[in-house]
C-alpha cells in the first residue's frame, strides 16, 4: 500500500479539524478581519490627517506668508535703454519664470492659476494730485505694478483694462486700473489722472482706465500683495506720527519699461503659489529642506542661473510648515497613547484566542505527543490549520480599510495587517509547543493557588517596571511638545500592564484570606466560589486582566483627554466672549433703542444686560495706561455674571452712598486704588469709588483690569455700547436677525460659534476622531478578553454545577455559585481600572499639556492656567461599571444555558458509550 505523502495528510488534517469545528474558525476569522481592518485603516487614517492639516496650513495661511518671491533688481544701467527694456517685457519675464518654476526643487510645485510675474516699484511714489484724500495731510503713495493675468483674476466694473502700446524707458504717461476698495477710498473712478514724483526729469502720469473687481480676492494673486487689492493707512516715522493712503495700480505688462525711468527702484519678480493638492503629511521635512536651499543653498545658485547673478528667493513658508509640524508633534504623542492601547489588547486577546484553543485541545495533543508526535510536525500542522482562516480575513480586513480610507500609503497599512496574519497564524503553535515541549502522563495544576511564579517571570516583570518609570520619567520632564518619542506615548499602557503584574501576584491572597470565613458558614455557596476563583487556571486569570486593566486605562485617560480638551474650549469661547452671545457696535456708538428687548425674546435667551465703557487715569499725570470704567444695571448684570461662572457677585456691592459709588474690581485695580474713597477722573465725568468686592475676571472684560460701577451713578454717561446675553441654547441665527432689526452696525459673536472655530483644523479633528474610535475599539477587545475568559471554563463550570446538583444543589444556588464565581475577577479589574487610571492621569498630568490639540485651531485662543490634564469621573467609573455588569449578565447567561441541559447530558460529556 502506497503512503500518503507529507502533504497530503498535512490537507486531510487540516480539512478534518476545519469540519469538526467549523464555528470556531469562522469565529477567528472575524476576529483577525476586524483586527486586522484597525491595524491597517489607523495609520491610513492618521496620515490622511497630517496631509490635510500640512495641506490646510498652507493653503490657509496668508498668501503673503506662503507664496514663493524671485526677485531681482532692474537691468544694470552698463546696458542700452532698449536691451533694459526688452529684459523687462512679458516675453522675456515668462520665459524666466518658465525655467524657474522646472527648478524648485520637491515636493514643492507652483500653482499655475495663482502664480503671476511682472515688475514692480519696490519705493512707492509719491502723488502730486492735491485732489487725493489726504487724512493728516500727507499725500498718498502709489506701488505700481506691470503684472500678467489681470484679465483671468478680475472682473472689469467700469472702463477698461489697460493696454500698453509702445512703451520705452522715456515714456511718460501710462494707462493703469485700480481695485473697487482703491477706487472707494481715494475717490478715483474712470477717466482719473495720477501724477506721480521719483522721476528725475517730469513725472508719470496715470490714467485710470478701468475700476476691477477681484475674482478669489484672497488668493495668492492679489494677497501676495495687499497693497493691490485694498488700499491701506500708513503711519509715517515723524513725531507725532501722521497716516497716509498706500495704494496699488496695476499696469499693462507691456508697460513695464515705463517704470525703468524713475526712481521707484523698480524690480522684477516671479510670485509662485504653492500647489498643495498633492502635499502628503510626510512631506512636511523635505518643504522645509526645499525652502532652505531656495533662500540660501544650491536651489537658490540653480535659480540664479535662470534669473541673474542677483537674483533673491524669499519666503515665509517655512514658518508655516514649522507651526505646523510643531502642533503634529505636540498631538501625535496624545494620539499614540490610545493607538498603544488598542494594539496592547488587540494583542492580548490574539494571544487569548490562541491560548483557549491550545486549552481546549489540550488532550488531543498531549495525546499526540505521547505517541511520538514531534514538536515541528504539530506547530506545522496547527499553523497550516489556523492560516486556512486567518490569511484570507487578513486580506479582507486590509481591502476593507484601502476602501474606507484613501489617499495614503499602501506600505503602513499591509504591515499592520501582516503583523496580525502573523501573531495570529503563530499564537496557537507557539503556545502548543510551549505546553507540550516534553511528553507528560497527565495534566498538572496550573491554578493560581498552586502556580509559583518563575525567576523569568520575575525579570521579565521587572524590566516592564523599569520602561514603565522611565516612560513616566520622560513624560513628566520632557512632556509631549514635540518629543516624538514611542516610550513617551506608551506610559499609560505600561502604567496598566504594571498594575496588571501586581494585581494577579496578589489576587490570590484576599480570596485565601476569605475562604477560611467562608467555609465556617452554614452555605456551600461562598466557600465554593472562593475556592473556584482561586483555582481558576493562571492563564485564564493574567490574560483578561491585562486587556481589561489596559483598556479602562486607555479608556480613563482617553476621556480625561477628550474632556479636558472640551474644557478648554468651552474656557477659551468663554473668555472671548463674556457671555454665551455678545454685540458690540462697530464704532463704539451707543446701543440701538429697543435692542435689549429683542435679544430678550430670543429663543434660549435666559438673561441679557448692557454695559458702556469709560476710561480714567489713575493719577493725573498718567494718560498712558487707561483705567476701563465699565457702568453696568447691578442686578442683571450680577445675574449674568453667575450664569457664566466669570466673578459672580451680590448686586448691592454696586449700591451707592454720600455720593461714593461701590465697584467691583480686577485683584491688580483693587490692589493700587486700596479700599477707601478714591476719586477718578473719565472720559464720562469725576466719579468717587469704593472697592466693596474683588473679582479676577467679569463677563464685560474677561481677560482685562477693570473696574465696575453703577452706570447710573456716572453723570455724563454716554449710554452701553455692549450687550451680553446669557443661555446655553440660544438661537444664533434668531438673534443676528433681532440684531438687524434693531439696527445696522452691530457685531454678534456667540460662544458656540467660537468654540466650533477651534476644533475646524483636520489635525484636531482628525486626531479626536482616531482617539475616539481607538478607545471604543480597545473597549470592545476589553469586552471581548473577558467574554472569552468566561467561556474558557464555562464547560468546567456547567460540570461542577451538574454534580453539584445531583448531589442536591438547588439551581437557584448554582446560578448564585456561577455568578460569585466570575465576581471576584471582575471586581479586580474594576476596582484596578479605576484606581490605575486615576494614578495614571495624576502621573502624567504634569507632561500632558493639551493646549495645540485643543487651541490650534485659532492659534491666538489662551486658557488661563494652561489646557492641563486632569481626571474625568464618568471615564474612571463607566468602564469599569459596565465591566462588572458583563460579567454578571455572561454568569447569569452561562446559568441558564447550563440550566435547560440536564445533569447527565454535562456528566458524559465526551463519554462514548
Amino acid at each position: 500500500m502506497t503512503e500518503m505523502p507529507s502533504h497530503a495528510r498535512g490537507a486531510s488534517w487540516v480539512r478534518t479539524r476545519l469540519r469538526s469545528a467549523p464555528w470556531s474558525a469562522v469565529a477567528l476569522g472575524m476576529l483577525v478581519l476586524v483586527t486586522a481592518f484597525l491595524a491597517a485603516v489607523l495609520p491610513r487614517a492618521v496620515e490622511v490627517y497630517e496631509t490635510d492639516g500640512l495641506r490646510t496650513a498652507v493653503a490657509g495661511a496668508p498668501p503673503e506668508s506662503t507664496v514663493l518671491e524671485l526677485k531681482t533688481p532692474q537691468p544694470g544701467f552698463e546696458r542700452s535703454e532698449g536691451a533694459r527694456a526688452d529684459a523687462v517685457r512679458p516675453e522675456a519675464l515668462a520665459a524666466v519664470g518658465a525655467r524657474a518654476r522646472a527648478l524648485l526643487p520637491e515636493p514643492l510645485r507652483a500653482d499655475p492659476a495663482q502664480s503671476a510675474y511682472g515688475v514692480r516699484t519696490a519705493k512707492s511714489l509719491q502723488a502730486l494730485d492735491r485732489w487725493l484724500p489726504r487724512p493728516d495731510g500727507l499725500p498718498p503713495r502709489f506701488t505700481l505694478l506691470a503684472q500678467s493675468g489681470a484679465a483671468a483674476h478680475a472682473t472689469v466694473r467700469e472702463g477698461r483694462l489697460p493696454a500698453a502700446g509702445r512703451v520705452g524707458v522715456d515714456t511718460g504717461a501710462v494707462e493703469g486700473a485700480v481695485t473697487r476698495e482703491t477706487a472707494r477710498a481715494l475717490r478715483l473712478r474712470v477717466g482719473s489722472t495720477l501724477t506721480l514724483a521719483e522721476y528725475p526729469d517730469r513725472p508719470l502720469t496715470v490714467r485710470i482706465t478701468g475700476v476691477l473687481e477681484p475674482r478669489q480676492p484672497q488668493r495668492s494673486y492679489w494677497s501676495a500683495e495687499p497693497v493691490l487689492r485694498s488700499p491701506a493707512l500708513v503711519v509715517s516715522s515723524g513725531r507725532p506720527p501722521q497716516f497716509y493712503w498706500e495704494a496699488g495700480v496695476l499696469l499693462a505688462p507691456g508697460a513695464a519699461p515705463a517704470l525703468l525711468g524713475g526712481q521707484g527702484e523698480p524690480e522684477r519678480y516671479w510670485r509662485f503659489a504653492p500647489a498643495t493638492g498633492r502635499l502628503t503629511g510626510s512631506d512636511a521635512p523635505a518643504l522645509v529642506a526645499a525652502v532652505a536651499s531656495l533662500e540660501d543653498g544650491p536651489a537658490l545658485v540653480r535659480m540664479r542661473g535662470a534669473a541673474g547673478p542677483t537674483a533673491q528667493l524669499s519666503t515665509g513658508l517655512e514658518q508655516v510648515i514649522g507651526a505646523h509640524t510643531r502642533t503634529r508633534e505636540a498631538i501625535t504623542p496624545v494620539v499614540g497613547v490610545a493607538v498603544f492601547g488598542i494594539a496592547a489588547v488587540a494583542v492580548v486577546v490574539l494571544l487569548m484566542s490562541g491560548g483557549l484553543a491550545a486549552a481546549r485541545r489540550d488532550a488531543e495533543l498531549a495525546l499526540l505527543r505521547a505517541r511520538g508526535a514531534s514538536l515541528r510536525g504539530i506547530a506545522g500542522r496547527l499553523l497550516a490549520e489556523t492560516a486556512v482562516p486567518v490569511v484570507p480575513a487578513a486580506v479582507c480586513g486590509l481591502l476593507l480599510a484601502l476602501l474606507v480610507v484613501d489617499g495614503a500609503r499602501l506600505l503602513p497599512a499591509l504591515l499592520g495587517a501582516g503583523a496580525v496574519a502573523l501573531l495570529a497564524c503563530a499564537a496557537l503553535p507557539v503556545r502548543a509547543v510551549v505546553a507540550h515541549r516534553r511528553p507528560r502522563a497527565h495534566r498538572e495544576r496550573d491554578d493560581l493557588a498552586h502556580a509559583r511564579p518563575g525567576g523569568r517571570r520575575a525579570v521579565a516583570e521587572l524590566t516592564v517596571l523599569v520602561l514603565a518609570v522611565g516612560s513616566v520619567a520622560a513624560l513628566r520632564r520632557r512632556g509631549t511638545d514635540g518629543s516624538g518619542d514611542l516610550l513617551v506615548s506608551a506610559a499609560p499602557v505600561l502604567v496598566g500592564v504594571v498594575a496588571a503584574l501586581v494585581l494577579v501576584r496578589l489576587y490570590p491572597l484576599p480570596l485565601r484570606w476569605a475562604a477560611g470565613p467562608a467555609g465556617r458558614l452554614r452555605g456551600v455557596v461562598g466557600f465554593l466560589s472562593l475556592a473556584r476563583s482561586g483555582r481558576s487556571p493562571a492563564a485564564v486569570a493574567v490574560l483578561p486582566l491585562l486587556a481589561l486593566l489596559i483598556a479602562l486605562t486607555t479608556a480613563a485617560f482617553g476621556g480625561s483627554v477628550l474632556t479636558g480638551v472640551a474644557d478648554a474650549r468651552e474656557r477659551a469661547a468663554l473668555l472671548a466672549t463674556g457671555a454665551d452671545a455678545r454685540l458690540d457696535t462697530a464704532d463704539g456708538s451707543p446701543l440701538p433703542a429697543g435692542l435689549a428687548r429683542a435679544v430678550r425674546e430670543v429663543p434660549g435667551v435666559r438673561q441679557a444686560t448692557a454695559v458702556g465703557f469709560a476710561y480714567a487715569a489713575e493719577h493725573a499725570s498718567d494718560r498712558t495706561r487707561p483705567l476701563p470704567v465699565i457702568g453696568v444695571e447691578p442686578d442683571t448684570y450680577a445675574r449674568v455674571a453667575r450664569q457664566t461662572g466669570l466673578g459672580g457677585f451680590p448686586a448691592d456691592r454696586l449700591g451707592s452712598a454720600d455720593g461714593v459709588l461701590g465697584a467691583v474690581a480686577s485683584p491688580g485695580v483693587a490692589e493700587r486704588l486700596g479700599r477707601g474713597p478714591r476719586r477718578l477722573a473719565t472720559d464720562s465725568g469725576v466719579v468717587t469709588v469704593r472697592i466693596t468686592a474683588v473679582s479676577p475676571r467679569t463677563p464685560a472684560a474677561p481677560e482685562g483690569e477693570f473696574l465696575l460701577v453703577d452706570a447710573a451713578g456716572i453723570e455724563r454717561f454716554a449710554g452701553p455700547t455692549t450687550l451680553l446675553a446669557a443661555g446655553a441654547g440660544l438661537d444664533a441665527k434668531a438673534l443676528r436677525a433681532a440684531a438687524r432689526g434693531a439696527g445696522a452696525g452691530l457685531s454678534v459673536t456667540v460662544r458656540a460659534e467660537e468654540r466650533a472655530a477651534l476644533a475646524d483644523s483636520p489635525l484636531q479633528t482628525g486626531a479626536e476622531r482616531v482617539y475616539v474610535w481607538a478607545v471604543v475599539a480597545g473597549a470592545g477587545y476589553a469586552v471581548l478578553a473577558l467574554v472569552l475568559g468566561l467561556l474558557r471554563t464555562a464547560p468546567e463550570r456547567a460540570a461542577l454545577l451538574a454534580l453539584l446538583r445531583t448531589l442536591g444543589l438547588t439551581t437557584r444556588r448554582g446560578r448564585r455559585l456561577i455568578g460569585l464565581e466570575a465576581l471576584p475577577q471582575a471586581l479586580l479589574a474594576a476596582g484596578g481600572g479605576v484606581a490605575v487610571g486615576w494614578a495614571a492621569v495624576r502621573l502624567l498630568a504634569p507632561g500632558v499639556d493639551l493646549g495645540r490639540l485643543a487651541l490650534s485651531g485659532a492659534p491666538g485662543a489662551t486658557v488661563p492656567g494652561g489646557a492641563v490634564l486632569r481626571a474625568d469621573p464618568w471615564s474612571l467609573v463607566l468602564p469599569a461599571a459596565v465591566t462588572v455588569l458583563l460579567a454578571g449578565a455572561v454568569a447569569v447567561a452561562q446559568a441558564w444555558w447550563a440550566g435547560r441541559r440536564t445533569p447527565i447530558t454535562h456528566l458524559r460529556a465526551g463519554d462514548m458509550r
